[in-house]
């Protein structure tokens, strides 16, 4: 029997529309023949599901009785006996109820395929078993169901039902996904904004890793051995020359062509330093490729055409776009072929763009010569000597007089320089050997003999070779010093790349360890002090090479590739420097993070001692006038007065202890020594109190309470402290004619009590000011007290485990949130029953399994 095949839509989140899209499709496939039953659906109450439901074949559920619940299931058996061409199976990660065939639905599912039943399904991305921690850090919610990878991997069709999440929001606000009292506590918790985009992002990250192993397998099982890039990865080779914006613009644009293109600066900096006669240029170009999105990188290397196949290789480049030379013709005629054609026969697969621009061919000039003598110049050198002594005397033969032998001196003077110029000293001294005994024999009487009849022809020769040996000297001194300056201006720039990574806000120890290692081109850079791997940069490998560079007197820099040359490890030595002084102000920083909080400490006694001379001088000096007053015998007071004096008395001590007692408290808290006592307790039980204590009626509260809340984890006497402080404060603030809303609510094993106002609400960048000690936001007197009052409920809340945040009321006003953990008791998942009563204790929370 042939299998059925399996389509799964995949959502971000509750809410995007999988089912809706589902029973749509469905509708869809109906109209044109196919024959189409709903095996199970799950509406959640939404009407708009539900009337997409309408006029598909549902396939009746079977009731199952379990601990005297009767609770619905798919049936099965009445599936299979039906036979449809296409079953619509909902929420694919669904645990049915004890006693039902399978523990999980996706088994179900298994059964349907296996009988050639075509399905379709739905699952929510953190229902995926492989990405469940990783939602759960996301949104603090755990996900008892999941779907093993390999099911939804062996789909032969996965959609992702996509919905921005503003849209998933004002979708929620509307009421088209949770019922009106659950949106507020939905929309703060779960359906926040970074949740939903990260859950977006989680989504599509999955999918397109499931495209790129479907590609890999199809190439496979074709036996396709070449690369298929479905993602452009541009790199593009800056000299620091005028063409570096016209390469850079074209790369991006080629980048644009494909989604998620990447666009890859690099410039190679040879032992001959920059070549390019504007030294702001690469800086320009720099910012110009951060700003189209692209990433600036910079390598050292000899062999400028390798060192730029290699980077394009290793940053597995599709794409390598560079510019044509800016030599003239005839200069490419002399010199050879250039950069360009040997990028071309060394690049394999990577396509190679050589774009033209207002700078190529230039005018003719003579070789910059600049530089460092590399072997390569010296066989030139030599080849040049032993090609253009030759030419020469043939020249000067077909024209030669008695009279010309100083020009032909001359002339092959300037063949030494030549040679001297491009091959160094010791191509010179061969080339004024030979072109010496090449005048002796062909131009200095007797002819043809190496033999000299005159001494002062003999001299001649003798100050010519010494002229030649002299000048070689001089210009060979002269290319190793201006290889000095520029090795110089070659290591600034990479120096100047690194700060330039740092002040753009990375890692100052990580920056200098990628930049080095793309510097040399190494495999793997490692920072280690004391046998311990700080910072490291690239893939481990078994390198032929490891080279170990001190840092400092407690750490080494560990650089595993290529073997490094003399000069090479001078510029290590000087980013050794670098790592050292960063390791030393990340030293500095941490103790000076450990000396903020003394000072913090001391700006707190310093305000405590200002709030003790000034704040509790008020009620103290009202008690002590009264007591005073009623003691004195020269009044004789009446009874009216002297029961007003006693209550001036009794309202200012307490004042005076509450302020004592906020005064220990926040120091407590501060000191991290307060005592907590943590119980089961229920909200209503801190609520009511809270209440009464404040003589808060009806009209001024409303109460917004969950009857199946559970009870959460605190200390009755410190939460009930806190829910007064809030709601004191709410009260103080609410406009005339409005009440404050309390509210609780669960979600993901934590309990909230939401104190909600309608007043004038804290603008976001003032939030934190509220919970500082000795803070009155908006107070214009000295009667309400120190400030106290929201810095004690937040230390509080967190002695007791929990948070206290807060939030912006919707239509206006300030919203404080107390977030504390639920004290029900993890439930085991081992038995389907207990999976079963996870799931319906999941079904009531915030967060749905399925959406419509």
């Amino acid at each position: 029997m042939k299998r059925g095949r399996l389509r799964v839509l995949l959502g971000a989140a509750p809410g995007v529309g999988k089912t809706y899209t589902m029973l749509e499709e469905g509708k869809r496939l109906l109209g044109e023949g196919q024959d189409v039953v709903v095996a199970v659906v799950e509406t959640h109450g939404r009407a708009a599901t539900a009337a997409m439901a309408d006029g598909l074949e549902v396939i009746p559920r079977s009731t199952i009785l379990h601990r005297g619940v009767e609770l619905t299931e798919m049936d099965l058996a009445a599936v299979i006996l039906r036979r449809p061409t296409i079953a619509l199976v909902d929420e694919l990660a669904h645990t049915n109820a004890p006693g039902s065939t399978h523990n999980k639905r996706w088994q179900d599912v298994e059964t349907l395929l296996a009988a050639g039943i075509d399905v379709m399904s739905t699952v929510n991305i953190q229902h995926i078993e492989s990405l469940n921690d990783v939602v759960q850090q996301i949104t603090g919610a755990p996900q008892r169901e999941t779907v093993p990878d390999e099911v939804l991997r062996a789909a032969d069709q996965i959609e992702v039902v996509d919905l921005a999440p503003q849209a998933l929001r004002a979708r929620l606000a509307d009421g088209r996904v949770y019922p009106a009292e659950r949106i507020d506590a939905a929309l703060s918790n779960y359906f926040r904004l970074g949740n939903l985009t990260a859950l977006r992002e989680l989504a599509l990250l999955w999918l397109a890793d499931e495209v790129d192993t479907a590609l890999k397998s199809y190439r496979a099982e074709h036996g396709i051995d070449s690369k298929w890039e479905a993602r452009e990865r541009v790199v593009i080779a800056l000299t620091g020359g005028p063409e570096g914006e016209t390469l850079i613009r074209r790369g991006a644009r080629i980048a644009a062509r494909s989604a998620g293109g990447e666009l890859l600066a690099v410039h190679v900096t040879s032992q001959d330093g920059l070549r390019s006669t504007h030294p702001g240029a690469l800086g320009q170009q720099r910012t110009l490729v951060e700003t189209l999105g692209g990433t600036y990188h910079q390598v050292i290397g000899d062999d400028i055409p390798h060192s730029l196949v290699e980077f394009a290789k290793g940053a597995n480049a599709t794409q390598l776009v560079i510019g044509v030379s800016r030599r003239s013709r005839l200069m490419a005629a002399l010199t050879g072929p250039g950069i360009g054609s040997t990028v071309i026969r060394e690049s394999g697969n990577i396509d190679v763009h050589i774009v033209t621009h207002a700078a190529a061919g230039g005018r003719f000039a003579l070789p910059r010569l600049a530089g460092a003598v590399t072997m390569k110049r010296r066989i030139l050198g030599f080849v040049l000597a032993l090609l253009g002594g030759p030419l020469v005397t043939w020249l000067l033969a077909s024209f030669r007089s008695p009279e010309s032998i100083t020009s032909d001196v001359l002339t092959y003077q300037l063949l030494v320089v030549l040679v001297a110029l491009i091959g160094g000293i010791w191509p010179a001294l061969f080339a004024a050997f030979l072109s010496g005994l090449t005048l002796d024999f062909f131009f200095v009487e007797p002819i043809h003999t190496i033999t000299v009849d005159e001494p002062l022809h003999l001299l001649a020769l003798v100050l010519y070779v010494l002229n030649a040996a002299l000048v070689s000297y001089v210009v060979d001194q002269a290319a190793r010093r201006t290889r000095a300056a520029k090795r110089s201006a070659a290591e600034s720039e990479l120096l100047a790349t690194i700060s330039g990574s740092v002040l753009r806000g990375q890692s100052a120890l990580q920056a200098l360890i990628s930049r080095t290692r793309e510097a040399f081109n190494l495999t793997e850079v490692r920072l280690i002090a004391q046998g311990q791997i700080l910072v490291r940069d690239g893939e481990p490998t078994q390198a032929a090479h490891v080279t170990t560079v001190p840092v400092g007197v407690r750490a080494s820099l560990e650089l595993h590739g290529g073997d490094l040359q003399a000069s090479e490890r001078r510029l290590l030595a000087v980013i050794a420097a670098q790592i050292d002084a960063a390791m030393e102000h990340s030293a500095l920083t941490a103790t000076a993070n450990e000396i903020g909080p003394l000072a913090e400490t001391d700006r707190v006694r310093s305000a405590l001692l200002t709030a003790v001379s000034h704040d509790l001088r008020r009620p103290l000096a009202a008690a002590t006038a009264a007591i005073s007053g009623l003691r004195s015998t020269e009044v004789t007071w009446s009874a009216s007065d002297r029961d007003e004096l006693i209550a001036t008395a009794d309202e200012s001590l307490q004042t005076l202890a509450a302020l004592v007692t906020n005064l220990l408290d926040v120091s407590r808290v501060q000191a991290g020594v307060l005592g907590v006592s943590l119980d089961a307790i229920d909200a209503e039980d801190v609520i009511l109190p809270s209440l009464d204590e404040l003589k808060l009626g009806p009209q001024a509260i409303e109460l917004d309470l969950d009857p199946d809340l559970p009870t959460l984890v605190a200390d009755h006497g410190l939460l009930q402290r806190v829910v007064v402080n809030l709601l004191a404060n709410a009260s103080r603030f609410a406009p005339p004619g409005t009440r404050v809303r309390i509210s609780t609510s669960s979600f993901g094993g934590t309990v909230e009590i939401r104190v909600i106002d309608h007043g004038p609400g804290i603008s976001p960048e003032r939030r934190d000011d509220i919970f500082v000690p000795f803070q009155r936001l908006g107070d214009t007197d000295n009667l309400t007290g120190l400030g106290l009052g929201l810095a004690l409920s937040k230390g509080f809340t967190e002695g007791m485990g929990g948070t206290l945040e807060a939030e912006t009321t919707p239509g206006g006003g300030l919203t404080m949130v107390i977030s504390l953990p639920e004290a029900r008791p993890q439930r085991d998942q081992s038995t389907a029953g207990e999976n079963y009563a996870g799931t319906q204790a999941e079904r009531a929370g915030t967060v749905d399994q399925e959406t419509a």
